[in-house]
C-alpha cells in the first residue's frame, strides 16, 4: 500500500488544483498576458509542485520508510537510500 493511502484524497485535489493554474496558465499565454504575471502563475505552479512532493516524501518517510526500518536488513537500507534520491531530486529541481 502506497504510503499516502490514507490522504490520497487531499494530494489528488491538490493536483487538480495545480492542473487548473497550469491551464489557467496556458489560456494566459494564449491571449498574450503580460510576461510577468505568466511568470508569477508559474512560479505559484513550481511552489503547489514542490509543496505536494513535500508531502509525499513526509508520507513515504513516515510509512514505507519507518516500516522497513522496523523490519531492518537489507530493505531498510534500499528504503533508506531510495528517499535519499528521492530528496536529492527535489533539492535539485
Amino acid at each position: 500500500m502506497a504510503g499516502y493511502a490514507s490522504h490520497k484524497e487531499d494530494v489528488i485535489r491538490r493536483l487538480r488544483r495545480i492542473e487548473g493554474q497550469v491551464r489557467g496558465v496556458q489560456r494566459m499565454v494564449a491571449e498574450d498576458v503580460y510576461c510577468i504575471d505568466v511568470l508569477t502563475q508559474v512560479s505559484a505552479i513550481n511552489a503547489a509542485l514542490q509543496s505536494c512532493a513535500v508531502t509525499l516524501l513526509d508520507e513515504h518517510l513516515g510509512s514505507c520508510v519507518t516500516e522497513a526500518i522496523t523490519q531492518g536488513g537489507d530493505q531498510a537500507k534500499a528504503k533508506v537510500g531510495e528517499a535519499s534520491r528521492a530528496i536529492a531530486r527535489l533539492i535539485r529541481a
